[in-house]
Parts: C-alpha cells; structure tokens; sequence
C-alpha cells in the first residue's frame, strides 16, 4: 500500500514540477523566470528581496509564486519569486514587450538612485541557470575616465534582453542584456519592457555549467606553481625529520643503551640532559584534560568532514546546486560526530580521566556552540537590516534537531567504543608519581615562542590556495578545482605534521615535557596567520564596506579559522602523539638492559637522588 502511495506521489510531482527538474521541455511549454535577490555588489552578503527595490512586476508582488527546494539553498540566502514574464520554450518574446509601467514618487527615486549610485546587481534564474545583471549606471560628467568613480546622474535599465539557447529539448545557456538606461528623478515616468531570441546551439547539456567555471583563473600557472612550491616544501621539511630520526635518535639510543665499563661512566650516561631525561613525565596526562580531548575529538571531526567532503566534491558537481555545498557539509559534520566521540573518549580513558561525561559533552558542542552563537549575532544584524541572509526560525530549528538527534547521539555512541575499544592505557614509559622539575630554558627555546613559529610554515604550504578560495567566496566565483584542494590538504597534513614534531623533538631536548598542549597549539598557530591574511585581503583585495558586511565577513572568517585551527591542531598532535611514542618504545628496553649491569647500590642511589629532586620540586 505505502509503496503504491510513493510511486503515485512521485508521478504526481513529475507531473508538476517536471520541467524545472528534469530540465526537458516540450515546445511552447511554459518556462518560469525566477528573480531571487539584489544587492550592492561590492558587499556579497548584504542582499534583499528582489521586489525590496520599487520594481514593478506584470501582476502583483502578493500573489508570485516563491519556491524553496532544501534546507541549503534556505540557509544560504536565497528566495526565488516567480517574475511573472511570461516565457515559452522555443517561443520568441518580440522586441520591447510591455512588462509594467510606473511613475516614481520622491521614495522610489532615492531608492533607485540610492541603489543605482551603490552599484546594486540582481540575480536570476532561468531553468537553474543563474544570470545577473545591474541595476543601473552612473553616467559619466565631462572630463570623467570610465576606471574614476563617477558622479553623474543615475540611470535605471528598462528593458532586459534574453538570449536563450538550446539544444534539443533541453536549455543550455542563457544570456542577459540591460539596455534602455533612463535618467531617475521625482515624478519620472518607467516602463519597464522585455524580449527573448531563442539560438540553437551543438553544446550538450553536460557542458551547460561550464561557462560559469573560470578556468583563466583558477588554472592559471601561479596555481601549479604554488602546488609545485607546496610540494618541494614537503620534501624538505620531511628531509629534516628522517634526518632527526635516522641520525640524531640513533646517536642517542646507542648512547643510551651501550654497556657501561664502570659506574662512572654509567653515571655520567645517565645525568646527560636531553629528551631522554623525561621519559617518566612525557606520558603525564596534560592539564585541563578534558578539554584538550574535546578539542582533539573535534579537530579529528572537521578533519574527516573536510577530507571526505573535498573527496565527495571532487568525484560530483555539488558546485552547481544552491545550497547543496552547505547542506553536504552540515549531515558530512553530523556523520563525522562518531570520530569525534571515539577519539576524545579513548584519549580521555587512556589518560586515566574519570569525568567522562562533561568531556564528551564538550566534545559534541565547542565547535558548534561557538558557530550558533556568531550566527545568532549575524542573524540580529541581518534582520535589521531586512536582508535575505536572516536565517528563518524554522532552519535554525532544523539545524539543532540535526544536532540534536543525529550529531549528539552518534558522538556519544563513539565516546562508548573508544572508551571499551582503545581506552587501556599503552604508554610504552611508566609514568612517575612526582612531576620533574622542568629547567629554565632560552627565550627562544620556550613553548609561546615555539607555539609561534609552528604555524609559519604551513600557512607558506596553504597561502596562495587561500587567495583563491576567498576570492571565489567573495567575489562571485564558483569554486570547482577541488584537485587542486586535496593537494593542498594532504601538503598540509605532511608540512604541519613535520614542522609540530621538530618542535616538540626541541622541546624535549629542552627537557620540557609539556609536548601535547605546545604540539596542538603550535600547529594550531597556522589559523592565526590565515586570519591575520583574511584581514589583509578584507582592506586591500575587496571593496567590501559598511556594518553589515564588516560583521558578516570577520564573523565567516572567525568560523573557518576556528574549524581550521582545530583541525591543524589534532593533526599536529596525531603526528606528534606517534612521534614520541616511536622515540620511547626502546628507552624502556634500553632501560632494564642497563639494570641488569647496574650495581644495587647505584641503583638505590640513582632512586635516591630522583626522589630529593622530586622533593625539592615541591617544596619550592
């Protein structure tokens, strides 16, 4: 019976809505125009209702049909109206067909002149074929240069041109002209007119997007050049540390190991300073544990997100849905969860925590906790200003039940199996009871310094790629070279990796055991540098201005940064956590090998002298 009842739903809606999703058309066949948003074009998020602006329409505004196809399109600002023009597959419109016609009064010509003066641009979309357009020019005074920001009179297009071609059955491009610019001024008199020339074309309908893809710019040679960069770096940086393994740690094990003649001698293997003087202590449990784990589960959360997501993107065409990219991201970010639960659990057991509970809770809502609460803020601002980016109450709602029942759940399943499955501890270094006493270090030599300079060089390895997901982001670009990502984040993963082990193998050479906090934040150090880059690129490479996109822009950018950080973070960390381990396996080893040449006495003073410095640690 159910099954019956959807096989009829469906004829039904492809009886309805057919031609808008299976893009086929029969001759004559109504075509609907749909206007979605207009906006000033410098400010990408500052966007409105098409019909905000004192356009008139073939019939009133109440009565346009709207369509909203998913949750994404929704969250990313967009409210297709129904234009009302009425246009047919194959059917030409006549030249200057009569829209509408008004009269402005003193509002609707400051509007049009304010919007007009401000650069506003509209979007449209013909059969999911966006198209934009201008509102109007500026007319050029005498002595003015067409590149000097011009004063003159204001002038509103009135007649938009269609060129629409097609192959088959099927619309493969569309193409808008404005013509017709009239002087606005009180009591001026507008009618607004259109026309549509049909153009058959070889082009198949694979192929219809690709004239929105910028391949000048994006593949362009900077951008292998940059890869080619990225990757020589990754060498390098690879180089240093098989040469940190392969020789130094070598030197040192056969040091550390080798049989002693006399005790003397063995005494003075024993006092050397370096990384092998806190193989007691490199395994302590870091401070404020609980939170360093939820910080790790969550950078392990965006990190799976994002690898399966540049994967996913770059096997499909997700670019050329509105909202799909958004909507694919949040359920990728909700399925992840169980990542995140699973390695923050088995970390906190693993290091002995008992309040596992307000860790996994951490763990499930720090990163989206911080994301409600600057889109709370955006969305006060956007409803102020009357703008299309106020997310509606009902997707908010859905958002927090997505979380609510999917991200939530799955992240306490995982908190379950990590703790059961990989929650025993297996330091390969007893731990002892006492902290060591941790000496004074070189000014360059101390974790702030250390934290500061881990995130130079993987920010070098991501730079140039940042210039051009920015700029696709703000300045109307669809993103499509998801190759060209992957790369990068595989370069990155190796250049962030490599770097956070050379500072901690310095770190412990100092004798500094405090490796897991001074790993993740130096690898996290790389956000800094991309958000000190984002505010270069907000005043130097855009014209963005105002309240609304100043607040919209930082806030974005305060997000990414976070999710970056988190990620760069957990990475470092993973690498480093494997690291150390791999060092200590054979001090242990090395250890009771040397016992077995060591006197009782030296061994009972050898204790002896651990515990007085134990002592003396704590009594200040």
């Amino acid at each position: 019976m159910w099954f019956r009842l959807v096989i009829i739903a469906r004829i039904l809606t492809s009886v309805v809505y057919g031609d808008e999703y299976t893009h086929r058309y029969t001759d004559g066949e109504e075509v609907i125009i749909w206007v979605n948003k207009v906006g000033p074009y410098h400010n990408p998020q500052e966007t409105y209702v098409y019909y905000s602006l004192p356009f008139c329409s073939s019939r009133p505004v109440d009565e346009l049909e709207h369509r909203w196809d998913g949750l994404g399109e929704v969250l990313e600002g967009n409210d297709l109206i129904s234009s009302g023009l009425k246009l047919r597959f194959r059917e030409p419109v006549r030249q200057h067909t009569k829209v509408c016609q008004m009269k402005l009064d003193e509002e609707s010509s400051s509007q049009l002149q304010y919007a007009v003066h401000n650069h506003y641009w509209y979007q449209w979309y013909i059969d999911d074929l966006p198209v934009w357009g201008m509102v109007g020019e500026v007319s050029l005074n005498d002595g003015e240069s067409v590149e000097a920001e011009p004063n003159g009179e204001a002038l509103v297009y009135t007649h938009k041109k269609f060129s629409i071609s097609y192959n088959g059955n099927q619309i493969i491009q569309v193409n808008l002209t404005s013509e017709n610019p009239v002087t606005l001024g009180e009591a001026a008199q507008l009618e607004f007119t259109y026309s549509v020339d049909w153009v058959p074309t070889e082009l198949t309908f694979s192929r219809r997007f690709d004239r929105y893809l910028d391949y000048d710019f994006f593949e362009h040679q900077i951008h292998w050049f940059s890869i080619f960069n990225s990757f020589m770096m990754v060498i390098f940086l690879t180089g240093i540390v098989t040469l940190i393994l392969m020789r130094t740690l070598r030197k040192d094990y056969a040091k550390y190991a080798r049989e002693a003649a006399d005790l003397d001698e063995l005494d003075q293997e024993l006092d050397e300073s370096g990384w092998k003087q806190v193989h007691g202590d490199v395994f302590r449990p870091p401070q404020h544990l609980g939170m360093f784990c939820a910080l790790v589960g969550t950078g392990s959360q965006l990190a799976t997100m994002v690898f399966v997501m540049i994967l996913f993107a770059t096997a499909t065409t997700l670019y050329m849905g509105r909202g799909a990219i958004l909507i694919a991201f949040i359920m990728c970010y909700s399925l992840a969860s169980v990542v995140c639960g699973y390695t923050s659990g088995s970390l906190y057991a693993r290091s002995g925590g008992r309040a596992w509970i307000p860790t996994m809770l951490y763990s499930a809502s720090i990163f989206p906790v911080f994301c409600f609460t600057v889109m709370f803020v955006l969305n006060v601002v956007a409803l102020l200003y009357k703008s299309l980016a106020a997310t509606p109450f009902t997707s908010i709602l859905s958002v927090m039940l997505i979380w609510l029942f999917v991200s939530l759940p799955l992240c306490v399943l995982g908190t379950i199996l990590g703790r059961h499955f990989a929650g025993q501890p297996n330091f390969p270094c007893r731990v002892n009871a006492i902290p060591r006493l941790i000496p004074d270090k070189r000014w360059y030599a101390r974790p702030l310094v250390l934290i500061g300079l881990g995130g130079v060089l993987p920010f070098g390895s991501i730079f140039i790629e940042m210039y051009f997901v920015f700029t696709s982001f703000w300045n109307y670009k669809f993103y499509y070279v998801y190759g060209f990502l992957f790369l990068v984040f595989i370069i990155l993963t190796i250049v962030t990796v490599c770097v956070t082990i050379v500072v901690t193998y310095f770190l412990l050479n100092n004798e500094d055991y405090r490796w897991p906090w001074t790993s993740f934040c130096a690898s996290a150090s790389t956000a800094i540098y991309v958000f000190l880059y984002s505010v270069y690129y907000f005043f130097v490479k855009t014209k963005m201005s105002g309240f609304f996109q100043t607040v919209f822009y930082f806030g974005y950018m305060g997000m990414f940064c976070l999710g970056l950080a988190l990620m760069c973070g957990t990475l470092g960390y993973m690498g480093c956590s494997v690291f150390v381990r791999r060092i200590y396996q054979n001090i242990k080893s090395a250890s009771h090998h040397l016992t077995k040449f060591l006197p009782a006495e030296a061994a009972q003073g050898h204790r002896y002298a651990m515990g007085r410095e134990s002592a003396l640690m704590l009594n200040g």
